[in-house]
């Protein structure tokens, strides 16, 4: 009866041995965020499944409360992305907030012979929305975050078809539509062109 015992207090300190007594890691509610550049990144593979020959037509940045944008960085990035093979176009989105991950929308026509949506060669994107921001920052963005430190900063990149540049739009205000400055950058070179 002795042994009985001993074998099942031995069982069991066993088994208490094999419990983990760590807690579980709370779920993070923090936002994760990220330049533009690895944004996108994270976004091509999952457009290369949808269309082997997708390439990025346009890419935008969110801000909000917890994601001012400054420093070059958001916690939601959004790229539309053709495929001339297919004549459709798609937009993903990378999200650093929950539920994250990549997701896309649904597929609309695109026409391959219009100015306004032609596509970019990932190689010219050689300046991410960091550096970018601080270009912004010596043409003006310093005085407007001096002015209201929680200013908003929203993030464009396209394509300009007539002088084959891409750029980098970094835009100070409530919107990508009511921006009270916006400092366009070479996306390739770093090198300001103007602001509006």
């Amino acid at each position: 009866m002795k042994k009985i015992g001993l074998f099942c207090l031995f069982a069991l300190a066993l088994l208490l041995a094999g419990c983990d007594s760590t807690p579980e890691k709370p779920a993070q509610t923090s936002n994760d965020m990220e330049t533009g550049r690895l944004a996108l990144q994270r976004m091509v593979v999952p457009a290369r499944g949808w269309a082997s020959d997708a390439q990025p037509i346009r890419m935008k940045s969110n801000a909000g409360k917890d994601n001012t944008g400054h420093d070059g960085k958001s916690s939601y990035w959004q790229t539309t992305f053709a495929s001339a093979g297919r004549q459709k176009i798609v937009t993903f989105s990378w999200s650093g907030a929950p539920p994250r991950g990549v997701d896309h929308g649904t597929e609309d026509t695109y026409n391959a012979g219009n100015r306004s949506t032609q596509p970019f060669d990932l190689s010219f994107l050689k300046v991410d929305s960091d550096k970018a921001f601080e270009v912004a920052q010596e043409h003006g963005g310093k005085q407007s975050l001096e002015k209201n430190p929680q200013q908003q900063v929203f993030y464009l990149l396209d394509w300009d078809s007539r002088i084959n540049q891409l750029r980098w739009h970094v835009m100070y205000g409530t919107s990508e539509n009511n921006a009270q400055l916006t400092v366009i950058v070479d996306a390739s070179t770093g090198g300001f062109i103007h602001k509006e």
